[in-house]
């Protein structure tokens, strides 16, 4: 397990903070949101910005691919293609 960098650290508060934000303000369906179409392109653009460096460090220290999975998962899940199942005959 790699330990986090003082810009992982921030990167991750930074994220976390938005999205909390982002649901304390979005208003119930059919209400007016409270932010200008504007400023909610900034928080989206900001949200990829940090994303991407995310991806950038994760990949520089080698953890880059990593997906999420539930608890009762077993991580190293085989993925099955779609195209791979065939369909049975009985």
């Amino acid at each position: 397990m790699h330990e986090l960098s003082k810009e992982q650290q921030v990167l991750i508060a930074m994220r976390k903070t938005l999205s909390a934000i982002i649901r304390d303000v979005t208003p119930p369906p059919g209400m007016r949101h409270p932010l200008s179409e504007p400023t909610i392109e900034d928080v989206r653009q900001c949200l990829g910005l940090i994303a991407a460096r995310e991806k950038e460090l994760a990949d520089a220290q080698g953890r880059g691919g990593e997906r999420p999975y539930y608890v009762d998962e077993p991580p190293d899940a085989r993925v099955v293609p779609i195209a791979g199942i065939k369909k049975r005959t009985e």
